[in-house]
Parts: C-alpha cells; sequence; structure tokens
C-alpha cells in the first residue's frame, strides 16, 4: 500500500466501481430503514443496530436470523429493499464521481455493487447519476462480497480479466473481494478510516483525487495518493 501524498499513474484496461459509499452516499436512508427492518423482525436492541457496511440485504439477513429458510431470506431481502427504495431522500453524490464517470468510455466501467438491482438503479436516478451499461448487484451473483465472485464476474463484462482492473472500494469487505478477485483496488476514505483498509493497493480521500484519460492501454488514471 502506497500512503505517500503525491500523484501516481496507473494504467488499467477498467474501472469497476462500488456504487454506496463510493458513488453515492446512502449511509442515512441504510441506518434508518435497518433500524425498522430490526425492529420489525425483532433483533435485540434493534435502535442501536449497525448494519455491516458492503454486505448484501441477503447475507445480513441470514447473520441476523441464521435459522431463517431461503424463502425467509427472500421475503426480508424485499422487505428492506422496499424501505430502501422508498427512502431516497437524502441521498447525495460523492465527491468527483460525477466528473469521472462521465470522462469514461461506457465500454471501459461496470458498477459491482451489493445492492439489489431494483435498488441500485433506484439510488442511481435518485442521484442523477448515468446507469453503466454494464452492472453486477448483489442478486445477479450467487455468493457477496467479500467473496472474488462479484469482481470476477464484473470483469468479465468488460471482456478483461481482474488483473487488467482497477477496483474501487470503499470498505473492507469489497477491498477483499476485488483482492482476491486478482485486481488491483483503490480505496476511498468515504466509510472508513485508512487503518481499516490497508489491504488496499492505494488510498485517496475521494473520486475528486482521480483522473482518467483514454490510452492505448485502456485508460490512464493519475491518483493523488492520501496520506
Amino acid at each position: 500500500m502506497q500512503t505517500i501524498a503525491d500523484a501516481v499513474q496507473v494504467q488499467t484496461g477498467g474501472l469497476l466501481f462500488d456504487m454506496d459509499g463510493v458513488l453515492v452516499s446512502s449511509i442515512g436512508s441504510v441506518e434508518r430503514c435497518w433500524k425498522r427492518w430490526a425492529k420489525l423482525y425483532n433483533v435485540p436492541d434493534a435502535e442501536n443496530f449497525q448494519v455491516p457496511h458492503g454486505v448484501r440485504a441477503a447475507d445480513v439477513i441470514r447473520m441476523l436470523k441464521p435459522w431463517f429458510s431461503e424463502a425467509e431470506v427472500t421475503e426480508g431481502v424485499c422487505v428492506i429493499e422496499e424501505m430502501e427504495v422508498e427512502d431516497t431522500g437524502d441521498l447525495t453524490v460523492l465527491r468527483g464521481a460525477r466528473d469521472l464517470l462521465s470522462s469514461l468510455p461506457a465500454d471501459r466501467w461496470a458498477i459491482v455493487t451489493s445492492a439489489t438491482h431494483r435498488l441500485t438503479l433506484a439510488r442511481l436516478a435518485a442521484a442523477g447519476l448515468p446507469v453503466p451499461e454494464r452492472l453486477i448487484s448483489g442478486d445477479m451473483v450467487k455468493r457477496g462480497k467479500p467473496d472474488p465472485e462479484p469482481y470476477r464476474r464484473g470483469a468479465e463484462l468488460l471482456g478483461l480479466s481482474p488483473s487488467e482492473c482497477v477496483v474501487v472500494e470503499d470498505a473492507p469487505s469489497g477491498i477483499g473481494a476485488g483482492i482476491a478477485a486478482g485486481a488491483r483496488v483503490l480505496g476511498v476514505l468515504t466509510t472508513h478510516p485508512a487503518k481499516d483498509l490497508e489491504q488496499a493497493t492505494w488510498i485517496a480521500e475521494s473520486l475528486d483525487q482521480v483522473q482518467a484519460r483514454v490510452s492505448n492501454y485502456g485508460l490512464e488514471l493519475q491518483i493523488l495518493i492520501a496520506r
């Protein structure tokens, strides 16, 4: 991991973005809705429940209710999805996200998120961000982050191997997934401190510290590394 405050030049075939905490901030909605869900499903101390960031809803429910059948898990996912789709009033676009996405060719980036497909589209619409041509949502994979499957699938959509991609993540589970897939990972300090992102190849404060241009390889990134 590099920690010197300096710019690095990185060649990559494509970018694989997590959504929540990288492109948009939905933390208010997430916390409100999961507390409501926890109360509805009689989770002890529901008012203080802290949902693990970057993990699929289905996997959170399995953690909270390990005795649930798959039908009950599916029902629980539908309930939290409905809550979160309806609760986007304070969602914001994170610094640099809009400009960086607008600078990228459509075939050079994808979103790889733990959110469901429906929730992903709702949050992108609320944020006014483009829906990518290539998207892997949490309900499109058998195993969610920190398993490498989501980022392997995202790289496939770009016609690349994970080693040819840079993953952009804010959470330890996503960084672990990117590393396990064989990608290089840029961690952004939007939801977690640097000590939690130590596995990342590079760490930047946010996406406004990243510039991209088309190159012979695919993309050339300039990243201002955080201290």
